[in-house]
């Protein structure tokens, strides 16, 4: 695979850095520290009220639209950028079926982008650098006065990759729109965050309490944050594992609600050795048994089992075979296909059963998932503000 990304594979299946994933227990209280308010800007729709008026909806709610990026760099990809372009525009496809999508493309790649997702997906000429939707984009909350999307800040994953353009993505995007723009006090992205709908939070330390993205700041300010941000209660933490791949273990691979209430986690083969990432969906398995959240019920968990890697279609040490990744959408809901038929057979099953008359569409992704990302990484919903059901 050439791809200059750090390997997210070594993540998934190296031991080296087992030593350095500290247990812990992970889940917060609802305390920490003062919430740093958010520096409203660029914001056409008016000023965003002081801390508690925006909240992130589930991605289960109904969507306005979904937000893609169409992958623009040779330098990122080597010789995978055609076969990510091919998967990127079946995805595209794909939730097109149920809900209009909006890809952002460079304006001397349109046309080819156009050409390749057809007249079902919506192209729009924006400045972009990879197909990372949910990272680069905004994060999305709702309010009294309607729709605003959170500006992360993001640098390139703690500049991992090029994101020059990336990192204005979110501005120009909502600036495209009109949409009222928050400009969050802490750096991180959108595959970062996992809620509930009602008032809970997930989230890895790793990829926050991390120098590369917010130096200097507690656990506490990052928390304190989420909850004026994004109009949350109680976050509950995982360790995660820093510095094994690109995203320092981002919560979209690792943990998910499917409803308030029911945590979906991914689970390492039955049969795998004990890894990094084992350890860390151990460790993550321990904090939701005994978690409880934002309206204090105790979570009930649902294990993802991972396919068997040597059934996958796709190799590279940075691919990403976690199910985990999957993308809610209205009346639907898009699971990764990766070749292990009876592994996938099994994940339609359990996500379809979590998101009962929604739609299961699998996709094949082996591309994308070859750089160490998946179906909800290259995706970014921008809820609906008005009461129309999610179908």
């Amino acid at each position: 695979m050439a791809h200059p990304r750090p390997s997210r594979r070594s993540l998934l299946r190296s031991g080296a850095a087992l030593a350095a994933l500290a247990l812990t227990d992970g889940c917060s209280s609802d305390g920490g520290g003062e919430p740093s308010g958010p520096a409203p800007s660029g914001s056409p729709s008016g000023a965003p009220e002081s801390g508690g008026s925006w909240a992130m909806p589930a991605e289960s709610r109904p969507h306005t639209r979904t937000f893609m990026a169409w992958p623009a760099l040779e330098e990122v990809w080597g010789d995978q950028l055609p076969g990510v372009r091919q998967d990127i525009a079946g995805l595209a496809q794909a939730i097109a079926g149920f809900e209009p999508v909006v890809l952002m493309a460079r304006p001397d790649q349109a046309d080819q982008a156009r050409q390749a997702v057809g007249s079902s997906v919506e192209v729009i000429e924006l400045m972009v650098d990879d197909l990372w939707a949910r990272d680069t984009g905004p994060t999305f909350v709702t309010g009294p006065q309607g729709l605003a999307g959170v500006d992360f800040n993001f640098n390139g994953w703690g500049n991992k990759q090029t994101h020059a353009n990336d990192a204005q993505v979110a501005r120009n995007l909502l600036a495209h729109y009109g949409i009222t723009r928050i400009q969050a006090p802490i750096t991180g992205e959108g595959g970062a965050i996992e809620v509930d709908g009602e008032g809970t939070l997930m989230a890895t330390e790793s990829s926050w309490v991390n120098d590369n993205r917010n130096p200097g700041k507690t656990r506490d300010q990052i928390e304190a944050s989420f909850k004026d941000l994004l109009g949350v209660r109680k976050v509950l933490w995982f360790k995660g594992v820093a510095g094994q791949d690109i995203t320092d273990c981002h919560i979209d691979a690792l943990a998910r609600f499917a409803e308030p209430g029911t945590a979906v986690l991914h689970r390492p083969a039955a049969d795998t050795p004990p890894d990094i990432w084992s350890t860390a969906s151990d460790q993550a398995l321990e904090v939701l048994k005994s978690a409880t959240d934002a309206m204090g019920r105790t979570l009930k968990v649902v294990e993802l089992p991972e396919p068997d890697f040597d059934l996958i279609q796709g190799s590279g040490k940075s691919f990403l075979a976690t199910y985990i990744n999957y993308y809610v959408c209205n009346g639907g809901v898009i699971v990764p296909r990766f070749g292990d038929q009876s592994a996938d057979d099994n994940a339609a099953r359990i996500i379809g059963d979590l998101h009962p008359g929604r739609k299961v569409t699998q996709v094949s992704i082996h591309h994308i998932a070859g750089g160490g990302g998946g179906i909800h990484c290259a995706t970014q919903q921008q809820p609906a503000t008005t009461g129309a059901s999610p179908s």
